[in-house]
């Protein structure tokens, strides 16, 4: 699934296609969404919107790529476990927020049966958050703060599963205690046992 279609000519529609889906998914969820009511809240034609994008979900990732900044460096103050704690609470308010949290879930679920959309979530938004917490991962490797013989894909993995599980699965909104919690009990088995050097 690509982003959307180059060829638009109005931004100004664009913008009140996005807000349209945006508002609707909030109002009706996400199985409820469809083209022409997003088409009639934002006051276009059907094939206005097909001719922009290909689907209600690709309508939907734009307007959650909006609201979320997928840029900008990852905390590093030379304390990795300070820094994860950081980010992760802050990115905790994505989920949280009902102009972004349901928008994501309905998303990620849709995503299970339709692998364009898994492709273009990834691509467009969890792969940078995912590539920006590696590059920490490996920035503390080599600090000696994280074993280096962890693939720092797995420690995003170990770090940040427990909080999906707990929005998607559990139905709990990670909370800032939860999360300090998470990081701190990953950090007892993934640090070096020795003193960390530098």
């Amino acid at each position: 699934m690509t982003p959307r279609r180059p060829e638009r000519r109005s931004e100004e529609s664009a913008r009140a296609i996005v807000q349209a889906a945006l508002e609707l998914c909030r109002e009706v969820g996400y199985a409820k969404l469809s083209i022409e009511g997003i088409a009639n809240r934002a006051g276009v034609g059907k094939n206005t919107i097909y001719r922009w994008w290909p689907s209600k979900s690709a309508v939907l990732l734009d307007g959650l790529l909006s609201a979320v900044s997928v840029q900008g460096p990852f905390p590093d103050t030379g304390d990795v476990v300070a820094d994860f704690k950081t980010q992760m609470i802050a990115a905790s308010s994505i989920l949280a927020s009902p102009d972004t949290g349901p928008h994501y879930a309905a998303l990620i679920g849709e995503a299970q049966q339709d692998p364009a959309l898994g492709s273009a979530l990834w691509d467009r938004l969890v792969g940078h958050l995912v590539a920006a917490a590696t590059e920490r991962i490996r920035s503390a490797q080599q600090q000696g703060q994280i074993r280096p013989e962890l693939d720092p894909e797995f420690v995003v993995e170990l770090l940040y599963g427990p909080t999906y599980y707990r929005w998607l699965i559990r139905r709990h909104l990670p909370d800032p205690d939860h999360i300090r919690m998470v990081v701190d009990t990953a950090f007892a088995g993934i640090a070096p046992s020795g003193p960390a050097v530098g």
